[in-house]
Order: structure tokens, then sequence, then C-alpha cells
């Protein structure tokens, strides 16, 4: 069960829309499916709500600490409401994902990722829940700290916000579980639509049948071979 849903990201206008910033974007959507508006709470270092469920209440965070400093913000709700690692799952960007692929995994290394590495680092582990939304890779090492924090085009966002509409689609599994029935929806690709029947060509049968159907055609063929009424003169005897 998932009690603490945080969002990886960057605050401010200038990283609004960033490929960095695809944690927000998770929990921005998420937040209005559940109509909880996210509010600035300074004992928690972040934008948070809270959503009240049946099986208690679900927290929802955005840390404004900037990425690199993302677990000081996890940290203190999660001890303040006594959650623990394993119930706490963190949505961000992933370069090892192309757009429109996520994956979902429980602990593991932080892979670079400075928001990973914060929270691990203040959490004192890795056991926690991470929710991968792949934003590509530039292909250059020396370019993915400019790549992750300029904004992708339409298309590589659209790719994004589709995972994100998936991912909601299971958003009552993976907050109440069970976890391997939330990771087998969130892995699921689409089945690829169908292609369009082959068009045969008209029988023999079905042309004379349109045919047959052409209002007036059918008298006009009738006139035009019955005889004029008119007798042809003779032919004239050839003389001798």
């Amino acid at each position: 069960m998932i009690r603490l849903m945080v969002g990886l990201g960057n605050p401010g206008a200038e990283y609004d829309g960033t490929r960095h910033n695809a944690g927000f974007w998770f929990i921005d959507k998420v937040a209005r499916q559940l109509k909880v508006p996210l509010a600035p709470d300074r004992a928690y270092f972040g934008m948070a709500s809270r959503a009240n469920r049946p099986n208690g209440p679900l927290w929802l965070l955005e840390p404004m600490t900037f990425m690199n400093l993302s677990g000081k913000s996890v940290s203190a709700l999660a001890r303040f409401f006594k959650i623990a690692p394993d119930e706490i799952l963190v949505a961000h960007d992933d370069l090892d994902l192309a757009p429109g692929h996520m994956k979902m995994k429980f602990g593991g290394s932080h892979a670079g990722h400075n928001g990973l590495r914060d929270i691990q680092a203040q959490l004192g582990t890795g056991d926690f829940w991470r929710l991968r939304l792949g934003i590509g890779h530039p292909g250059i090492k020396s370019e993915v700290s400019g790549y992750v924090l300029r904004r992708p085009p339409v298309s590589e966002r659209m790719a994004v916000d589709e995972c994100i509409t998936q991912a909601l689609g299971v958003l009552d599994l993976l907050i109440d579980g069970p976890m391997d029935r939330a990771m087998m929806k969130i892995h699921a690709r689409p089945a690829p639509p169908k292609p369009p029947a082959a068009q045969r060509p008209p029988t023999l049968s079905a042309v004379a049948s349109a045919i047959a159907k052409v209002p007036g055609l059918h008298d006009s063929a009738k006139t035009s071979s019955a005889p004029s009424g008119t007798d042809a003169p003779p032919a004239a005897k050839p003389a001798h």
C-alpha cells in the first residue's frame, strides 16, 4: 500500500514543462483526479495535499527544494507521519527509457538521478517504489544536463502524457495494491491497431446487380434494340 506519492522536478517558471519535471506532471494529474489541490506547505518544503481514502490517507508531494535536495522534503513528511520507505512511490524522469515508455520497480540504485540519490541518502535506503517515465537520451553523456532542463517537442510530451494517463487508469491499484498487479498494468503495452481489411474486386454478379439498379438504363437498352417500324426501301435492281 502506498501512503505517499512524490513527483520530482524543479520549481520555478523557467523549469516549467522541462523534461526533468516529468514527476511533477504525474502528481499534478493525480491531484486533479483525486480532487485534492496541491498547496504550499513549509513544514515539508514543497507542494502537498492529502486525499482521505477508505484504507487511510494518501499524501501527494512535489518538493520545492530543487532536484538535488528532494530528500529533504520527502524525509520531512515521511518521518512526521511515520511512513515507511516501502509505502512511498516516487515518479521521476528516466533517460534510459524512450518517450512513451514507463516502468515501475521497487528498490535499486539511483542510476545517477540526483533526486533519487538525495531521497535515498535522506531515507537511509533505496527500498521505495519508483515510477520511471521515459524521456529519452540525447545520445551524448555531456549533453544530458542541458537535455533534461529543456522542454521536449510536442510529440514527446504527448508520449509522456499518454503514459501518465495509462498509470492514472490503474491509480487504485498503485495506491492500494496488490503491487504486482499494478506493475503488470503499468508494463502492459497497448495492442497495435489492426490493419484495414484488404479490398477484394467485385464479382461479375455484383456488377450486373449494380447495373440493373441504375434508373432508366434497362429501358433505354430495350429501345435501342427494338425495330423502328419504318420499312427500308427495296434495294434497286441492277440494270441489264
